[in-house]
């Protein structure tokens, strides 16, 4: 007897789901589980003891003599029937294994019940019932992968006959091509891990052609053996599914290619006919009008697209025009007899089409923007595969649509100023291109010109930026109003409009330009006033000033600001003269900017003397002696010497500075440079009462500047009286609510305020109540004639009173001579400066100009 082996014990085996009988070398029962007690229907009492014969079939003979033949049946499988107490029957599987228990070798058997022969023939035959019926395809093949069954769904799939398939490998009929050897390596892995996988695999069938189907793949092993016995294959077929996948990521390839719309719809259209060879498609737009227009129709009959094209929708429109109208999907079986078709059945009848059906295709708003139609050489089928195709079709069919009109919307706002409708910038740079190449062509002028609203920020700042749109959109419209057929208008930007105007020269511009002024300054209404706008004018003549969009555009804005610096309300034609002018003035405005930046402007300070004790005569040397007059206070005046540029006038630095936008920080600079030079002076103990300071009116309208001067004062330990600030009239036109409140914080510091060329300007006699003036100073131009002119005589004696009876110091500027100081002393003018006196001084001449013009004087005591 061979080396037994070892099995469950006793302990074990009873919570074995199997039976498991144990024998001695005699065959005598030794041991029994509940199993086998429930198998063969009799107690483990009745069985122990008793010889295996009782209990199984005649096939074993436990005799010693015959021992060997039990040997040779140890490791092999048997079936027997086993007949129980009851009469009844039970098929079973035996196993018989050689093992060692209570020190002596034995037998063990494993019995595994098995259904009754008859059922399970039954219950074979159910499953092959099912597996003819089911529209899956069922393939099965040996350990080696070899078909021995495909049932008739599978057959019909693949285009085989039945039995055709079988004795193939099964990784011969995978579909050839890019990834075949990887696809069956996966699939022999996955059989070789003996668990079910799912695949979508690529099928070649009989014909060579392709079917892709999704898989579920199932290795069916031995029970005992655990080896492989066959592999099982379900199978739905997914050709469709993957075409209509493909379809859609080539429709989302191109759209994120950015692809043009129609493009993309016609490809939709070629790919659906290949998926349904025999149907035609066409793809409907629905326009703002509700009409048809064909987007995309690649094989319908030429004349009948001709036929559609800006057809009106409504309910007897043929398939798609009916469809759009109604908003729902219409089907026609038979095109000869349907109503809907009776206009345009002659268009489609000769070439075969005899039904259709069209879908619309809806936007995310619900509005209908296409339809979607497919045309058939017979009646339309509803196959179940084709209206997944039809849903697929017109959700992309939206999803293109949706995107061009989203393309259509950025590209207007990119183009279209939002505001006024009129074409913007790039537009009209763009339009402006296109009109002057016709010019060119037909050898006619045209002219460019550049509108600015006058005096635009003030009603935006007074008014409200509503009000000021308001008044922009009516501009535009008057704009529109006055132009020809051909002629282009459009807004740059801001306040400032472009106007094109074809085959017009010289004189035929001068004309419009007066004419679009006049039109432009009637009043408009707002906020229950009637606004009267000016508007000044630019003009670029083609050729003459330029042959460029932007060259034209450049020139016609440089003679629209040469136009508002003259007076308002006007035109200017370009000239080359104005463009040298514009240079210049750019050059130098780079250059003042990199002086206020590294801080290359200086102070210089021109004294300001009484008059209350001055004697002077025409005997009385012009060399600014004081004469017993005490010092009011000096001016800080700036100064720009450049390095290229020379000395540059104030005026015309300081006005570059307001036009590009950094005269605030000169103010700021300048209130810091005094406040310093005032404490460099006291500690020095030179007696000057104080430094007035010219602020620009923009300085106003943030209030930033209040911050300014009371940090200065601050920091450098001077009291507030040691300052004045110098405004213009220009101040109390600003209609900016901070101008005046600026002012009153400034006054609030104890700042003394001085109103600078008073009576040049457009102020009022309010506007010096509203605002906490301190002092009033007489422009230099009333000097140049006030012996001589009697105009000028009266218009400084008024000012003088005004000054007086509101209780403010008066101080007369460019006074050069004897006579107009004693003039304005007889007058009873407070304080008089100019080059009778001094000339403005560089700040370490303060004191020597003091020491050698009042060597005995005390200076003048600031008012409370």
């Amino acid at each position: 007897m061979g080396k037994p082996i070892a099995v469950l014990p006793p302990f074990a085996a009873s919570w074995a789901t199997d039976a498991v009988v144990f024998l001695d070398e005699t065959g005598v029962i030794t041991f029994v589980n509940a199993a086998a007690e429930h198998l063969w229907g009799l107690s483990a009492a009745a069985m122990v003891g008793r010889n295996a014969r009782v209990v199984f079939p005649a096939a074993l003979r436990f005799d010693p003599a015959l021992r060997w033949t039990m040997e040779d049946m140890v490791g092999a499988d048997w079936q027997v029937v086993i007949t129980r107490p009851d009469g009844s029957s039970a098929f079973a599987l035996v196993r018989l294994a050689q093992v060692w228990h209570a020190g002596k070798a034995g037998y063990a058997a494993v019995v595994h019940a098995m259904p009754d022969p008859t059922g399970a023939a039954k219950h074979i035959s159910i499953l092959s019932l099912v597996a003819e019926k089911t529209d899956r395809g069922v393939v099965v093949t040996d350990a080696r992968h070899r078909i021995v069954y495909t049932n008739r769904a599978f057959q019909e799939m693949l285009g085989y006959v039945e039995g055709e398939a079988e004795g193939r490998v099964l990784e011969d009929l995978l579909a050839t091509g890019k990834g075949a050897t990887d696809l069956a390596a996966r699939i022999s892995s996955g059989i070789q891990r003996r668990m079910p996988f799912p695949e979508d695999v690529p099928l070649r069938g009989a014909s060579g052609n392709e079917v892709w189907v999704s898989a579920i793949v199932t290795p069916v092993l031995n029970q005992v053996t655990g080896a492989l016995e066959h592999v099982v294959a379900v199978l739905a077929d997914i050709t469709h599914a993957r075409l209509m996948e493909d379809l859609q990521r080539q429709v989302l390839a191109a759209l994120a290619a950015d692809a043009p719309a129609r493009d993309i719809l016609e490809l939709l259209c070629r790919k659906v006919e290949e998926l349904a060879p025999g149907v035609l498609c066409s793809i409907m737009g629905v326009t703002a009008d509700d009409r048809l227009t064909v987007l995309a129709a690649p094989n319908l009959p030429a004349a009948f697209s001709a036929a559609v094209e800006g057809l009106a929708i409504g309910p007897k429109c043929g398939s798609c025009g009916t469809s759009a109208f109604r908003g729902e999907a219409v089907m026609v079986e038979d095109i000869t007899t349907s109503p809907l078709w009776e206009d345009f059945k002659d268009l489609v009848l000769p070439h075969g089409i005899k039904g259709c059906w069209s879908i619309p295709a809806r936007l995310r708003g619900g509005k209908v923007a296409a339809t979607f139609a497919f045309y058939f050489p017979g009646p339309p089928f509803a196959a179940p595969w084709l209206e997944s195709v039809v849903s697929a079709c017109a959700d992309l069919c939206a999803l293109v649509l949706e995107r061009s009109e989203a393309r259509d919307r950025i590209a207007t706002l990119a183009s279209i100023d939002a505001l006024t409708g009129l074409p913007n910038r790039r537009r009209l740079i763009e339009s402006l291109g296109d009109l002057i190449a016709e010019a060119a062509e037909r050898d006619e002028p045209l002219a460019v010109m550049m509108l600015d609203v006058d005096h635009f920020k003030d009603v935006n700042e007074t008014l409200g930026h509503s009000t000021g749109d308001e008044l922009l959109v009516e501009m535009a419209r008057r704009l529109q109003a006055q132009l020809r057929t051909g002629d282009t208008v459009g807004r740059t930007g801001g306040d400032e409009f472009v106007v094109v105007v074809h085959d017009c020269a010289a004189e035929e511009a001068a004309r419009i330009a007066r004419r679009l002024i006049d039109y432009l300054s009637a009043p408009i209404p707002a906020q229950k006033l009637h606004l009267t706008m000016s508007a000044s004018v630019g003009i670029a003549l083609y050729p003459q000033h330029g042959t460029s969009a932007e060259t034209l555009l450049r020139h016609a804005d440089t003679a629209m600001y040469e136009a508002k610096s003259k007076a308002r309300g006007r035109f200017q034609f370009f000239t080359e003269d104005l463009n040298k002018r514009v240079e210049d003035r750019l050059v130098l405005s780079v250059a003042l900017r990199e002086a206020v930046q590294n801080q290359a402007l200086r102070l210089v300070y021109q004294p300001q003397v009484t008059l209350a004790k001055v004697t002077l005569s025409n005997d009385t040397p012009s060399n600014g002696t004081l004469a017993g007059g005490a010092l009011h206070g000096v001016e800080a005046l700036a100064r720009w010497s450049d390095p290229v540029h020379g000395e540059v006038p104030a005026p015309r630095f300081i006005a570059l500075a307001e036009e590009y936008g950094f005269i605030e920080s000169i103010d700021q600079w300048a209130v810091e440079e005094a406040c310093r030079q005032i404490a460099v002076w006291r500690a020095e103990g030179v007696a000057v009462p104080h430094v007035s300071v010219n602020l620009s009116p923009l300085s106003f309208r943030s209030g930033e500047i209040v911050g300014i001067i009371a940090d200065a004062l601050e920091r450098h330990r001077l009291a507030p009286s040691d300052l004045r600030v110098e405004i213009t009239e220009r101040v109390t036109m600003d209609q900016n609510p901070h101008s005046f409140a600026t002012a009153r914080a400034i006054d609030a510091l104890g700042v003394r305020i001085a109103m600078d060329d008073f009576g040049t300007g457009y102020s009022s006699l309010s506007a010096l109540s509203r605002l906490p003036i301190a002092e009033l100073k007489i422009d230099r131009s009333f000097m140049l004639s006030i012996e001589q002119d009697k105009n000028a005589l009266a218009l400084a004696t008024a000012v003088i009173l005004i000054g007086q009876s509101l209780g403010m110091a008066v101080v007369a500027e460019g006074v050069e001579t004897a006579a107009q100081a004693d003039l304005l002393r007889t007058l009873g003018c407070h304080a008089v400066q100019g080059y009778l006196f001094a000339r403005p001084l560089e700040a370490d001449a303060v004191a020597g100009w003091l020491a050698a013009n009042a060597p005995s004087h005390t200076p003048e005591r600031a008012e409370p």
